[in-house]
């Protein structure tokens, strides 16, 4: 399996938007997408010239390196390529921290994350009502 990974392009909006299971019922998170292509932070993973995964990357949480998404598409899953880019992530971010969320419940996102040397960092309540966003951290070593 070939796998890239690089900077998203607006000619990737398409296929980004058919990839995300909430861009299927919030047309707001495909104008979303759309402002991360622009705006330089989104990434995606190809594999063998399929787009398999996007996320975002920025660094204006605190000043600190931020995953804001990890969206891999649905035939995509449980072939390790959210590892990949969060490991992708992990090389490129600019500050000397990195952080990112998740919710409470969703536990395949947490193992990915501790997986990938992520540690736990608090937790923010009323997001998402009766599941509270987890907050991770990674330092970056360079």
């Amino acid at each position: 399996m070939n796998v890239d990974i690089r900077p998203a392009r607006l000619n990737d909006l398409e296929a980004l938007t058919r990839l995300d299971t909430v861009a299927a019922h919030d047309e707001r998170r495909a104008v979303q997408i759309k402002g991360w292509i622009e705006d330089r932070f989104c990434h995606v993973l190809e594999t063998d010239g399929d787009i398999a995964a996007y996320g975002v990357l920025h660094h204006h949480f605190f000043d600190c390196g931020f995953i804001e998404m990890l969206m891999v598409g649905e035939k995509f899953r449980r072939r390790r390529l959210g590892l990949r880019l969060v490991d992708h992530f992990q090389s490129i971010c600019e500050r000397p921290k990195l952080f990112t969320s998740t919710n409470r419940s969703n536990g395949a996102m947490q193992l990915l994350l501790k997986e990938a040397g992520f540690r736990e960092s608090g937790h923010i309540e009323n997001l998402d009502a009766g599941d509270p966003e987890q907050v991770f951290f990674w330092p970056c070593e360079r």
